[in-house]
């Protein structure tokens, strides 16, 4: 038997040689050897966008919006960096904001910044602050039930309609002697009837024409077009040429009553639901009926024997049981709506509860304001109250306790005028039953700056009007027409 001594050896002379072979082959400690070069790290792809607001008081929130590549959108209410953005231009655009009666101005509007991969942009508005206060001024009283108020662009006079069927004009404060147009024998004065809005053409100083919507003897709603005459203080009275006749048999409410042309150079013109309460006929939501609706038509033709064609996009052109002329649907009485650029302010005037302001893309087609489904957002008809394909409004008040809000809303417009630049993009209204003056700014589908402008009494607000310069004037049933301007400090 071995020693324990051998044992040992024998067991450490094989181990020995083991790790003798582990170096040889680098294996086990030794030098690493020279180290090969750092991995390259991935290139940017993306930037920072840092948006800097300033000049507004504390706890007033600025109104911003960030739109760039890849449909990119982002409303920013206060200094913040956008981190993570694909390379490119973006468009920072700030909205004006009131606070009080202080409206802040941003500086610049809008601008342009160009992001880069791997670097960080900067963006700075910088808020200024405007005090607008806004008063009534008379322009004119002692009216016939003014209606409407309007003058082609850059023209100085005013056009004021007189529900009687007389289209009047004022000059330097005084109401010419000699009407217009008078087309009093053929109106219908019942009820709410009568010569009710006038639109001028496009090319009105090329070729004179002009538009009236009223309502005749026999209760349809009349388009008709006339022609200003070589007086350029006369129409030609026998120019005249019908262009739509709605039935409107039943009842003498809601006949709608505007007309005008929209951006893309059509007649828009929007229609009551019939009358009656509740709309007893189903016109609202009836496509095959001209009741209820917003019209789209191409008059730039017109003749006795074509008087308008159907624009093309019309949603239901050449669909059966359709009209072709229908843009939108699902109104219950638009006695009012305008136009601002690429966006249409289509007020509709509620049944007991709700008056609504829809506002949308004026190239939204085939649009469902929801009556007599809806009226506003509240279910009107409970039974079938299904919102399903319905536009419901951006912007509704209600009437509240013994009409404490009011009854019957007075939709205006937004001012684009020059007299006060403090207001610019507030879209003004009223109310038939209060006759205040309220405005508020529409913005990416949010309603803000909602405002009472303490105007005091002036009487049942019929309509608005906008001369040749985008000032705003309120129509009156005192027969008195008033022009919004620049109040004293």
């Amino acid at each position: 038997m071995l020693s324990e001594r051998m044992r040992n050896v024998l067991i450490v002379v094989p181990m020995l040689a083991l790790l003798a072979l582990l170096s040889a082959c680098g294996g086990g400690g030794g030098s690493p050897g020279t180290p090969g070069p750092a991995p390259t790290p991935p290139a940017a792809t993306t930037g920072n966008l840092a948006v800097v607001a300033s000049g507004l008081p504390a706890g007033a929130t600025p109104s911003i919006r960030v739109t760039g590549p890849n449909n990119y959108q982002q409303d920013l209410t206060g200094s913040q960096t956008l981190a993570n953005l694909a390379a490119g231009t973006y468009s920072v655009a700030a909205a004006p904001v009131t606070v009080g009666r202080v409206v802040y101005s941003p500086s610049p509007a809008t601008q342009s910044a160009v992001v880069t991969a791997g670097g960080t942009v900067s963006a700075s508005v910088s808020y200024g602050s405007v005090d607008v206060n806004i008063a009534l001024s008379e322009v004119v009283a002692n009216l016939d039930n003014p209606t409407w108020l309007t003058a082609p662009t850059g023209d100085t006079r005013l056009f004021v309609l007189e529900r009687p069927g007389r289209v009047r004009i004022v000059e330097n404060g005084s109401t010419l002697a000699i009407p217009f147009l008078d087309i009093g024998a053929r109106v219908f004065t019942g009820g709410e009837g009568g010569l009710l809005s006038m639109a001028f053409d496009p090319q009105f100083a090329s070729n004179g024409y002009f538009y009236l919507y009223y309502t005749d003897q026999q209760q349809n709603i009349v388009i008709e077009r006339f022609t200003a005459g070589s007086n350029p203080n006369l129409a030609d009275p026998t120019s005249g040429l019908v262009i739509l006749r709605v039935a409107h048999p039943n009842f003498t409410n809601h006949f709608g009553g505007q007309v005008t042309f929209g951006p893309d150079g059509y007649l828009y013109l929007g229609t009551g639901d019939g009358g009656g309460a509740g709309d007893p006929s189903g016109n609202g939501q009836n496509l095959n009926a001209l009741l209820g609706k917003l019209l789209r038509i191409d008059v730039r033709g017109a003749a006795p024997g074509q008087p308008y064609a159907i624009p093309a996009g019309n949603p239901y052109a050449n669909q059966p049981g359709r009209r072709a002329e229908i843009w939108a649907s699902g109104l219950r009485n638009p006695w009012r709506f305008s136009f601002d650029g690429s966006q249409l302010y289509l007020s509709d005037v509620g049944q007991d509860r709700r008056e609504e302001v829809n506002v949308q893309g004026a190239d939204a087609a085939g649009l469902n304001y929801g009556w007599n489904t809806m009226e506003g957002t509240l279910c009107y008809n409970a039974a079938t109250c299904d919102r399903t394909g319905l536009t419901l409004p951006v912007f509704e008040y209600d009437h509240g306790a013994n009409d404490a809000n009011g009854c019957s809303i007075t939709g205006g417009f937004v001012y684009r005028g020059s007299a006060i630049p403090g207001l610019a993009g507030r879209y003004f209204y009223s109310d038939y039953c209060r006759g205040y003056l309220k405005s508020f700014l529409a913005s990416g589908g949010n309603i803000t700056e909602q405002r009472d402008w303490d105007i005091g009494a002036i009487g049942n607000v019929v309509s608005f009007g906008r001369d040749g310069q985008g000032e705003l004037y309120l129509l009156s049933s005192r027969g008195s027409v008033h022009k919004i301007v620049r109040a004293a400090p």
